[in-house]
């Protein structure tokens, strides 16, 4: 499947040694300010080759608006969003056309579909996330008129945590770092892993602030359960937390539940989510990246034949994919938010007379 949600829906195109990639964002109501360089913007948050932290595949990522506005504004219809790939060096994967890398997809995507697009790994790269960023900027717009705001930055790198947050210092962090006092140490080890040919994974943390009570479509499309498949689906996400997460396995009911107050929730282990429905607290998601599998090493592996061989790669890979990717987790939360807020719309009788009568 390459679509995402229900009412407010996207679907992805393209590769990533391919001619282009870019998306079909399909529901968006009209009458929305499309802000193209709002748009821009977060694309060039995500792009690659910024700084010594991230690949040195240099990409404009310059998007181009093909269908569904008019006059600024959104029509109603599908919005069509294509990024032309600029910088593409397929001869760096010619020595492993026939060979499957380790970590990666190139075992799984040939076994099931019998072909082998080497090229940087075709569809399963995460160049493809260069389209999700354009279709959340639109998400987000969409966010903005109802007061509803998402952030994310890094908060691990290596097993190096964060413990102070601070949103608006991550924005102007090289790696996004949520804690400055730990934004060296992060950076060095990144540096460290990059020039011993190696990687390092991380953790990404995405809030979402303003979001109303009533989001979630009980019971198999939770709001948690959406946010958890949304994070899973970006490339090499291998965990997502929701509040207090795993660590809640660990406490006691009376540690673990939220009194409530007439003010409100006294605390928020839920990370905002109640039931798979959101009550108006602030959604806590951790996003738990594995090291970018790319790396300069020689390494076991076997060939389309099934031949024993040596995969020694070639090639720009960023050296810590959780920093970049923390920039597509954001997108994918306010995906989902614009989705169940669409959603949501009809719930009650009372809702529909207010549109309809």
């Amino acid at each position: 499947m390459n679509s995402f949600g229900k009412r407010f829906q996207f679907t992805t195109f393209g590769e990533s040694h391919g001619k282009a990639l870019g998306c079909v964002v399909d529901g968006v109501p009209a009458g929305l300010k499309i802000d193209e360089a709002f748009i821009q913007s977060e694309l060039d948050r995500r792009k690659p080759g910024q700084n010594a932290y991230a690949t040195s595949r240099k990409e404009g990522d310059v998007v181009e608006i093909l269908s569904g506005t008019f006059e600024g504004v959104s029509t109603g219809t599908p919005i069509a969003m294509v990024i032309f790939n600029t910088n593409q060096k397929s001869k760096d994967y010619t020595n492993v056309k026939d060979l499957f890398r380790p970590g990666h997809a190139d075992f799984t995507y040939y076994h099931k579909y019998g072909i082998r697009d080497y090229r940087g790994g075709g569809r399963s790269s995460a160049r493809e996330t260069a389209a999700r960023v354009a279709a959340g900027a639109i998400a987000k717009l969409m966010l903005r008129e109802l007061g509803i705001e998402v952030q994310s930055g890094v908060l691990a790198i290596d097993g190096i945590e964060g413990e102070n947050i601070d949103f608006d210092k991550a924005r102007e962090s090289e790696i996004y770092a949520l804690d400055p006092a730990v934004e060296p140490a992060q950076k060095e080890a990144v540096l460290s892993a990059k020039n011993a040919h190696d990687s390092v994974g991380g953790v990404a943390l995405v809030k979402i602030t303003n979001a109303p009570v009533g989001l979630g479509e009980p019971i198999y499309y939770k709001m948690d359960a959406v946010l958890a498949d949304a994070m899973m689906s970006i490339n090499a996400v291998k965990g997502v937390e929701i509040g207090e997460g795993m660590h809640a396995a660990s406490l006691r009911g009376s540690q673990n539940n939220d009194q409530i107050s007439a003010e409100g929730f006294l605390s928020n282990q839920s990370g905002g989510i109640l039931g798979g429905i959101t009550n108006g607290d602030e959604i806590d998601i951790k996003v738990h990246f594995k090291p970018t599998p790319s790396i300069f090493q020689p390494q076991r592996t076997v060939d389309i034949h099934g031949n024993e061989v040596t995969c020694e790669l070639k090639g720009r890979h960023d050296p810590c994919v959780a920093i970049r990717g923390s920039i597509v987790a954001e997108a994918m939360a306010a995906l989902v938010v614009a989705d169940m807020l669409l959603l949501g719309m009809g719930r009650k009788l009372s809702d529909l007379q207010k549109i309809y009568i």
